[in-house]
């Protein structure tokens, strides 16, 4: 299957540079480019991609803004934020706004057509475990100690909102675990997992597992011992473990 891609950048020689590259790759097809947010919504509409490479900074409409609208559509294609900074509070809010993750402009390009397959293939390019990191890193720039301690009250009533097993799954994502680790530990089965894990997102109104993540490590239930994901710390159905 090939993936349609468009760029959005205001630097046309990095527009020409990864237009380049990416038009390389046998599985992907450059269906368009343009230098503003306020282009993207158009472009989007006539090209139909499958996912975008977004630039933050913009002159005109930011790349943070194209990415709210843009993920705020029903059927709103993958987004990728382009950035030069690893740990930048408006990554933050892009991830916020239900990008499947970042890559910054001087990655190796082979990691950049990595990327782009694994969102188009609906897996985030940033692990949950990096995204905790990320936002500790930034919370200290991010406002007071009240806005934090508002953060974490929000998060903690949508988590608690979560069934048993929802809530469970919801753990072991925010800690970095993998459908297949979560399987095994809470001894279920991986589509079962990938189930739990749609509900979720459904329940929460995120778009992916990096928002999940996020709002666990904004609750501070990420903390949780790996052998009890939930408040309860009962043991998995069919007794207790070998």
């Amino acid at each position: 299957m090939t993936i349609r891609l468009i760029v959005v950048d205001d630097d046309p020689l990095v527009r020409a540079g990864l237009t380049l590259m990416l038009g390389g790759a046998d599985d992907l097809e450059i269906v368009g480019e343009c230098a503003d947010g306020a282009e993207v919504p158009a472009l989007v509409d006539r090209t139909g991609p499958d996912v975008v490479l977004m630039d933050i900074r913009m002159p005109g409409v930011d790349g943070l803004t194209a990415t709210e609208r843009l993920r705020a559509r029903p059927d709103g294609p993958e987004v990728v934020v382009l950035t030069t900074f690893h740990a930048d509070e408006q990554v933050l809010r892009a991830l916020r706004a239900g990008a499947a993750g970042f890559v910054l402009k001087d990655t190796p390009p082979a990691e950049i057509v990595a990327a782009v397959r694994r969102v188009a293939a609906g897996d985030p390019v940033l692990s949950p475990a990096v995204t905790r990191q990320l936002m500790a890193h930034v919370a200290g720039k991010a406002g007071g100690q009240d806005r934090e301690a508002a953060r974490r009250a929000d998060a903690a009533t949508r988590l608690a909102a979560l069934a048993g097993r929802e809530r469970e799954v919801a753990l072991a994502v925010g800690r970095g675990a993998s459908n297949a680790q979560i399987a095994a530990a809470l001894y279920m089965s991986v589509p079962t997992v990938k189930t739990h894990v749609s509900r979720v997102l459904t329940k929460l109104g995120l778009n992916n597992r990096v928002q999940i993540a996020l709002l666990v490590h904004d609750a501070e239930l990420s903390r949780q011992p790996a052998d009890r994901l939930g408040e309860s710390g009962r043991s998995a159905p069919g007794g207790p473990r070998p």
